[in-house]
């Protein structure tokens, strides 16, 4: 395998491990929800006010779940993202490997890749989230951007999580990236080289 190629893989198998991002500001700090677990029932009305607080629909808490996800995501967080992931989470990755089974084979292959990453940003959108009993599924697109190794990296591609409810909490139960290929357009045989633009 020559540098371009072990270059491309790697690319790829750190985009495959993008899965969408809303900002890191979306997602609230663990001290915060450490306090709010402390605190009584949400649904509840606050005493404190004569306004009530509303609870979250499921499928509202299903992308707050995913926002919070991908804002420990992008900052290299995976015990943050672990509360949010099933221990016996399975996960397909874009680049043509096979499935990675438990949340400490993902966790370990996520540091791996993520330890080669800086200026890490990614965005989510066209977010559609399904829910029926105590199974949901969302799927969204992503556009990713990071320095890889040094080199600056760029993708897009899509994510679908399966999710599953237990003790009253989503789970990601399966995750499946895939990264679309970007070709850069090739000029027709026998045209000239554009020619490089003088300084």
């Amino acid at each position: 395998m020559n540098r371009l190629q072990a270059h491309m893989a790697l690319r790829v198998l750190a985009l495959s491990l993008a899965v969408g991002l809303v900002g890191v500001w979306a997602a609230p700090s663990y001290g915060q929800q450490k306090d709010k677990k402390k605190k009584k029932d949400p649904a509840l009305v606050d005493n404190n006010s004569a306004n009530p607080v509303i609870p979250l629909t499921d499928e509202q808490q299903i992308d707050y779940l995913i926002s919070e996800v991908l804002g420990a995501w992008q900052i290299g967080d995976s015990e943050r993202m672990h509360k949010d992931y099933a221990d016996d989470v399975s996960v397909v990755r874009g680049d043509w490997q096979p499935p990675v089974i438990g949340w400490s084979n993902y966790e370990a292959m996520y540091k791996l890749q993520r330890a080669k990453m800086q200026q890490v940003r990614m965005d989510r959108s066209n977010t559609y989230v399904k829910v029926n009993g105590n199974t949901a599924w969302a799927c969204f697109q992503w556009d990713f951007a990071a320095v890889i190794d040094g080199n600056p990296s760029a993708a897009r591609g899509q994510t679908t999580y399966i999710f599953v409810k237990r003790d009253n909490h989503w789970l990601i139960a399966h995750d499946h990236t895939s990264v679309v290929q970007t070709v850069q357009p090739q000029s027709p045989a026998g045209a000239n080289a554009p020619a490089k633009p003088s300084s």
